[in-house]
């Protein structure tokens, strides 16, 4: 893991801190740590319906002051987000993160998005999925990733699937949208799930 920074207009933008190995041997992504130079971007995407009813935040304010205050948390705090980041250009695609880490259970929740309409549906937050997930397991020596997903997002349930996360559960009509109410399904992979794939 880890690689050399990509520059343009002679700064470093992003950083390969992930990159395709073991666990995901021909990923067209890698994953970079975030930069406050996004700022925008972000809020963008995170005031986008299609994003943010999916994330569960579509009644929340995201302005520019509120986005760059969790950026500046996230730096300040180490967390594990990262920006997902298309090798062959160097392009912004989305974000991935480990949030709630217990290192005493080993155990975090995953988030993830994609941001453009036109990079959804590529795979490419599968193959960040792959990425973080075994990172999560071979470097930060965890042992559960837990994520939830509404049951209406169903190109989501098949990535985490695909990646080898499995169904632990649902909390029935817990998510109200658009008028109708719908189940939040939780999903979780261990350690174990990780190395029999």
């Amino acid at each position: 893991m880890g690689g050399v920074p990509y520059r343009k207009g002679g700064k470093m933008k992003y950083f390969k801190k992930i990159t395709g190995g073991v666990s995901a041997p021909s990923s067209r992504v890698y994953l970079s740590p975030l930069n406050p130079a996004d700022l925008e971007i972000y809020t963008k995407w995170l005031n986008d319906r299609e994003i943010s009813d999916k994330l569960g935040d579509g009644c929340l304010m995201i302005n520019l002051e509120t986005e760059r205050k969790w950026l500046e948390d996230a730096l300040k705090n180490g967390d594990h987000s990262y920006a997902i980041i298309l090798n062959e250009s160097d392009e912004l695609l989305g974000n991935i993160g480990l949030f709630e880490i217990k290192q005493m259970y080993g155990t975090a929740t995953l988030g993830l998005f994609i941001g453009e309409a036109e990079n959804r549906g590529k795979g490419y937050g599968t193959e960040a999925l792959k990425l973080l997930v075994g990172y999560a397991f071979d470097v930060l020596n965890l042992r559960n990733i837990m994520l939830c997903v509404y049951d209406f997002n169903k190109n989501a349930y098949k990535s985490y699937i695909k990646v080898g996360f499995k169904e632990m559960g649902k909390r029935r009509k817990a998510y109200y949208l658009n008028n109708k109410y719908h189940d939040i399904i939780y999903m979780d992979i261990t350690r174990e799930d990780w190395y029999n794939e």
